[in-house]
């Protein structure tokens, strides 16, 4: 016998926002660039081949305004601003890395998968 909680549809509702939000490519990029370290917008729009700014800035957003990200500004002239993960945003990236395996050790059956 399970003793698994009862499914609640608004509950998946809820999660699958959450999801949605986490598990773009670009919020997965980000994870994995930013690490254990600090960086800067244009260190960043660097590092990820392919994201625009107005893409880099709407997501830098969504995931401070999630509590993923600590967006740091100095008051310097002109100002410098920093991002790095926030305790969540470390912990997501350790529950998201189990599943970056499967992909990778998948990823050619899939493929052949879907010829």
């Amino acid at each position: 016998m399970t003793t698994d909680p009862p499914h609640v549809p608004a509950d998946c509702r809820r999660v699958g926002d959450i999801l949605a939000r986490v598990s773009d490519k670009w919020t997965i990029l980000l994870l994995m660039m930013l690490g254990d370290r600090r960086m800067r917008f244009n260190e960043l729009h660097r590092a990820i081949n392919g994201i625009s700014p107005r893409m880099l800035t709407v997501t830098l957003r969504n995931l401070e305004h999630d509590g993923i990200l600590i967006r740091t500004v100095y008051p310097t002239i002109p100002p410098r601003v920093e991002y790095e993960l926030s305790d969540r945003g470390r912990s997501l990236k350790l529950a998201l890395a189990p599943i970056g395996k499967w992909v990778l050790e998948n990823q050619t059956h899939i493929e052949e998968a879907r010829e």
